[in-house]
């Protein structure tokens, strides 16, 4: 990465990277010497996504004849970088100094260093060419959230449902109250006729219905990127071919239309964040699932999910040129590899734990693995998750410049035991000294039994309006 941007050693080091470099402390820091040059220039980044909705950023950066401009092109490119991964789009369009448009073109193209990123939004999410638009900032779009008020609604007789890797959950609910609920076994990563996962899904929203006297609506959740009750991508329906990869695209259409009733299917990173905001009665609920990555939930302080990818496993919160590289996108210091398994794999080694090799030792074996050693109190294993901790303060502080937030939610695996204290410490400790404003304003946690009492199946199926809703 280009020197031009100055990267700042954080005060709190995380104790096993010491070549860690936030990317909150560089974009306030170029910010501030922008401002402080005195050549401080609007910078107007806007990103569409389907059927019109535009996110906008505001910001800024150096003038295009200031020696310092060079750093605007590796600052606009994080940016940009972030906010695909957070926002999601297929049209960027940039309105600044310039310069900044032309490098944003070369590293998202086939064949340029972020040609993952340009491949994934345009055609494989959003089927539409990756488009970078050059204009003023005074011209830049305006934003058109379309954020939907889906969730809390828990009139009427409801299905949820959320599909697992193997197993399908699937809850009658009467008025917010879960009356059935049922974990059925299926093996849908393993398909490659999309007519399984359709009628195994049927069979249960089937089952589920015997089960009330009517039925109002159905809402469900599946990891993956949905748009528009779509699964454009998903780990579930890897093994579908590409030429029928559009009955898994139109599947949850055609079971509303089965069905009669409204259906909305979201990602399940986003129902959590809808269960905790439900549970804590409050808005603006960012949920953090530390697991096999990094999954991310958010929702808004108007109450709505908003429609934005929250793929914050491949949005860049470390801009060290050591940075770790991601195996599937292939760019460095991104979420995946600091808040998920995927770092305490990594940083085990640097501990002398050595992981369980072997092809049948699994992912979660391994991580049990190191969780064993850190509820013996082993001094190594203590210095992962503390250095886990200090990037969350620092990951969190970064996230804050994208998402308005009161709470958030720490969860997932890796937070589970003695390690979850430990992260929550190590972050609150971060942002107590080096963000108080954040510190007094965003309660962060862990779920106590509080917050899991609306669960994931009463959250689902509360995201559909009923018709009476509607009316």
């Amino acid at each position: 990465m280009s020197s031009a941007l100055t990267l700042v050693a954080p005060s709190f080091r995380p104790p096993l990277d010491p070549d860690f470099r936030p990317a909150v402390l560089a974009n306030r820091t170029f910010r501030r010497e922008a401002r402080e040059a005195g050549a401080a220039v609007p910078l107007v980044i806007a990103l569409e996504r389907s059927d019109g909705a535009v996110s906008r950023f505001d910001t800024l950066a150096f003038a295009a004849d200031h020696p310092r401009a060079a750093a605007n092109l590796l600052y606009a490119e994080r940016l940009v970088k972030f906010l695909l991964w957070a926002r999601g789009g297929w049209k960027v369009t940039i309105g600044g100094p310039a310069g900044i448009v032309d490098h944003i073109r070369r590293v998202y193209a086939p064949g340029g260093p972020r040609a993952f990123d340009y491949q994934f939004m345009g055609e494989t999410v959003y089927q539409q060419p990756f488009t970078v638009v050059a204009c003023a900032a005074e011209d830049a779009p305006p934003a058109r959230e379309t954020g939907q008020s889906l969730g809390r609604h828990l009139d009427g007789c409801r299905i949820g449902f959320d599909l697992g890797a193997s197993d399908l959950k699937v809850s009658a609910v009467i008025d917010g109250q879960p009356v059935w609920s049922d974990e059925i076994v299926w093996e849908p990563v393993e398909q490659t006729d999309p007519t399984y996962h359709y009628e195994r899904i049927v069979a249960a929203l089937r089952l589920a219905q015997s089960k009330l006297p009517r039925l109002d609506a159905i809402g469900g959740s599946s990891a993956g990127v949905y748009v528009d009750n779509r699964p454009m991508v998903a780990s579930l329906f890897r093994g579908i071919p590409a030429n029928r990869y559009d009955e898994i695209r139109s599947m949850f259409l055609r079971i509303r239309d089965e069905f009669g009733v409204p259906l909305e299917v979201i990602n399940d990173g986003d129902v959590t964040a809808l269960a905790g905001a439900m549970s804590l009665d409050d808005d603006g609920v960012l949920g953090i699932a530390m697991g096999s990555s990094e999954a991310v939930g958010y929702v808004n302080r108007g109450g709505a999910v908003t429609g934005w990818l929250n793929e914050l496993a491949f949005a860049p919160v470390d801009y060290s040129p050591s940075a770790p590289v991601d195996e599937w996108s292939g760019d460095r210091g991104v979420g995946s590899l600091y808040f998920s398994q995927q770092c305490v794999f990594r940083l085990a080694p640097k501990v002398g734990i050595d992981l369980p090799g072997g092809p049948d030792v699994t992912k979660a074996e391994k991580l049990k693995h190191v969780q064993g050693f850190l509820e013996t109190g082993h001094e190594g294993a203590v210095k992962i998750w503390q250095t886990i901790g200090v990037y969350l303060g620092y990951g969190l502080a970064h996230y804050a410049e994208f998402y308005d937030l009161n709470h958030v939610l720490i969860l997932g695996r890796v937070t589970s035991g003695t390690g979850g204290a430990l992260v929550l410490d190590g972050a609150r400790a971060v942002l107590a000294a080096g963000f108080p404003e954040l510190a007094n304003r965003v309660n962060i946690q862990l779920p106590d039994e509080k917050s899991r009492r609306v669960g994931q199946s009463i959250a689902a199926a509360s995201l559909p309006a009923t018709q009476n809703r509607r009316k």
